[in-house]
């Protein structure tokens, strides 16, 4: 039947993925928009119960999988490229590194560059640290890099180098579904691979909704100190339409060239308007507070990367360390397979190596300009930003910058930087959303992005019609379990295809549990053309 409306909707795609993901994010939509009391509750509960029962969960599989990143890196797996023996990478150095920053941080240290330090001062997390203290600001620098620093990059590092591995050294499709071949062999082309990237599917329209719904509550922010833009609701919903239009658009239009121009610009801004913060704001504290910082960071990182609250009695980590897991984890298959795409030719060492330390280390940059820079102005100038921020979190930027010369100009350009990264993360995850519901044979349609498109700033919208910032974060710590679970299993399946890629086995004899021979195959490719793996053409029929 699914074939069938497939057909006579003119559409490209695994139909159980496309239209179970379709139908339960239209549903999602529908109830959730005029039910938001109702709906904001139940996410609340069930997080409550979460966060509760398995906050653990989400803090020791973090912390394990960056472990598992660091000993593959470093372990002789670590010489294997994504690609074949002979592959190179396909980009320099530098422009990688430029375009890890596009991916996955833009939106976040926008919104988080200045609230997580202040909010951090303003109430430690720690039993006999005194709000607004020295102690309370380094700890908050120390949490800043935590939050955002080695753990969210090991988030997003392993599913984009499972992905890339399965992709380009064995063939596979480029979906979630892949990673588990060496587990579940063949059926990853039927219900079982399905149920993954349905999983997969959800987790980045919710993750980058999330991260739309946050950008537009700071642009509403932004808009109210410009123009007197009201901050309420409706302000926030004709925003989202904005953004999603425009979003619309660049797909329809297929403006991937200049959107792709356009993000460069865009990070070209940002980075200047970090330069200037550095300049104009306290200079030397700032410089002396980041070199500090990194070595807080690594002296605090044991405990933190363990702490789960057993023995002090606060919600602290509901709503900070398990949302943010919850929220990074929900969008890891987007920027998992952007980056996987960007990074062809690159050994696992190289890759681990630059994917974890090249975007930790602006993190450091990031967080050192605005969030000591926050801190100067709290604790030396007077100025009580903390508690601003408190009280409305998305205006902290915007307080922050009208404390410096030019306060106009350079919130009106951190608009613009939070409108264009809104956009292209918009038009970036519909791309990606599709190519997760269709056949890596099948064209890409205008029509089904558009659709993921509009999917996206619909349930973004009813994100913040279901009660602002905390419906956001129950939501994300709700649906972000599940995929949490998915990426252990993606570590064990990719360290059993590595082993067997260092031994000359292949996929297929490794899934159906065949015992290979002890010494390995020589020069024996391992990929289509391996006597024992299925053909590409055969894989495409089981999809069908």
């Amino acid at each position: 039947m699914l074939k069938k409306l497939e057909e006579k909707l003119g559409l490209k795609m695994i139909p159980a993925v496309f239209f179970t993901s379709a139908i339960l994010a239209i549903v999602f939509v529908a109830f959730a928009a005029p039910l938001n009391e109702p709906v904001a509750a139940f996410f609340d509960e069930v997080t409550g119960w979460i966060s509760t029962y398995f906050g653990w969960f989400y803090i020791l599989s973090v912390t394990g999988l960056l472990g598992f990143l660091i000993w593959v890196a470093m372990s002789r797996y670590g010489t294997i490229r994504l690609g074949g023996d002979d592959a190179r990478p396909e980009y320099s150095t530098v422009t990688w590194f430029t375009m890890l920053f596009a991916a996955g941080i833009g939106t976040i240290l926008m919104f988080w560059g200045v609230a997580e330090p202040m909010t951090r001062l303003a109430s430690p997390p720690l039993e006999g640290v005194d709000p607004g203290s020295r102690e309370a600001a380094r700890l908050a620098m120390s949490i800043s890099l935590y939050h955002f620093g080695l753990h969210t990059w090991t988030i997003f590092t392993l599913p984009a180098l499972a992905i890339g591995y399965f992709a380009y050294r064995h063939e596979l499709p480029m979906r979630i579904s892949s990673i588990f071949y060496p587990v579940l062999g063949e059926k990853i082309y039927g219900p079982w691979g399905w149920t993954i990237d349905v999983i997969a599917l959800l987790g980045t329209l919710f993750g980058v909704a999330v991260s739309v719904s946050l950008g537009t509550l700071q642009l509403n922010s932004g808009l109210n100190y410009l123009v007197g833009l009201p901050t309420n609701q409706l302000s926030e919903f004709g925003i989202i339409v904005v953004i999603t239009v425009l979003a619309t658009i660049s797909v329809a239009l297929g403006l991937d060239r200049g959107i792709r121009r356009l993000s460069q610009f865009n990070i070209a801004i940002a980075v200047a308007l970090m330069l200037f913060i550095w300049l104009v704001g306290p200079t030397l504290f700032i410089t002396k507070g980041a070199v500090e910082s990194v070595g807080n960071y690594i002296q605090d990182l044991p405990w933190m990367a363990f702490w789960t609250e057993t023995f002090q009695d606060s919600d602290w980590q509901r709503g900070a360390t398990v949302f943010y897991w919850a929220w990074t984890i929900a969008w890891a298959p987007y920027v998992g397979i952007f980056i996987a795409r960007i990074s062809r030719g690159r050994t696992i060492r190289q890759f681990v190596a630059g994917a974890l330390g090249a975007p930790t280390l602006f993190t450091v940059l990031w967080f050192s300009s605005f969030g000591l820079a926050a801190i100067n102005l709290e604790l030396d100038r007077g100025v009580d930003l903390a508690q601003q921020v408190q009280e409305d979190v998305p205006v902290a930027l915007f307080s922050f910058l009208e404390q410096y010369p030019w306060a106009l100009l350079t919130s009106l350009a951190s608009v613009i930087i939070i409108a264009v990264f809104l956009t292209t993360s918009a038009d970036s995850a519909a791309l990606v959303v599709d190519l997760l519901s269709r056949r890596d044979d099948q064209p890409s349609q205008i029509r089904q992005r558009v659709f993921w498109t509009l999917m996206l700033g619909g349930v973004a919208a009813t994100l913040l019609l279901g009660g602002g910032l905390e419906a956001l974060q129950n939501v994300i710590i709700t649906l972000g379990l599940p995929f949490c679970a998915l990426l252990v299993f993606m570590a064990f399946s990719l360290l059993r295809a590595l082993h067997a890629d260092h031994l000359g086995y292949s996929l297929k004899d490794l899934a159906e549990g065949r015992t290979p021979k002890m010494e390995p195959m020589g020069d024996r490719p391992i990929g289509k053309d391996s006597g024992s793996e299925p053909f590409m053409e055969d894989r495409r029929d089981q999809e069908k």
